[in-house]
């Protein structure tokens, strides 16, 4: 059986500090960034971010800037031609449906060019204090090893289990502790169940624990 208050105590004392490991200053700043984390790691953003704010500071800006010279930004990043396209294309959008401001609810956010319900989940807790849990690949995968949702589960299908199950005070640092879960510990491939605080609520520690001395 499922035990949401356990998890939420072991993830707390395990990861009392978990916070976005994004770098930005800003509503426009952290919209982009989140943009480009796609599939690369923060780290690999924030090497390239202070760059590309210094020379586009905002959605005016990056929204004139020529293609090439945001590839070359952000070249260091996986699929840098397809993200410099997005992200200028992002700001046009921005600058011509919200005059730049980057917007705090999640119908106008998702109504931007290119940005999806992760994305503007991120935007809404980090920089306007909303309630929100953000499904990534790491929150996908330790939930559903937790049973908090099932194999087959699109991202806003474990959203919605999750903000079901967990108080809404509990989402925002919820969905980064999963996060910190993920990289840290269970990993997709070799998790280290031996280590987990966890383990005793999880399919995949459960299973490995039954290997043990076979």
């Amino acid at each position: 059986m499922i035990d949401n208050q356990r998890i939420i105590d072991a993830l707390n004392e395990t990861y009392p500090d978990a916070s976005c490991e994004l770098v930005f200053l800003n509503p426009f700043q952290c919209l982009i960034a989140v943009s480009l984390s796609a599939q690369t790691t923060d780290a690999s953003v924030n090497r390239v971010t202070p760059a590309l704010f210094s020379s586009f500071p905002s959605a005016f800006e990056l929204a004139n800037a020529p293609i090439e010279e945001v590839e070359n930004i952000i070249h260091s990043l996986g699929l840098y031609r397809m993200k410099a396209r997005n992200i200028v294309s992002l700001s046009k959008s921005l600058v011509e449906r919200f005059n730049g401001e980057v917007p705090s609810n999640k119908k106008d956010l998702t109504s931007l060019s290119g940005v999806g319900n992760k994305t503007a989940n991120v935007v809404l807790a980090e920089c306007f204090g909303v309630p929100a849990i953000a499904v990534d690949t790491h929150v996908s995968r330790v939930s559903k090893r937790l049973n908090l949702a099932k194999e087959g589960d699109k991202p806003e299908d474990i959203e919605a289990k999750l903000e079901r199950r967990f108080p809404k005070e509990n989402w925002i640092r919820l969905h980064h502790q999963l996060i910190h879960h993920g990289r840290k510990i269970c990993h997709a491939q070799s998790p280290e169940c031996v280590i987990c605080p966890l383990k005793d609520q999880c399919k995949e520690g459960k299973k490995r624990a039954s290997t043990i001395g076979k």
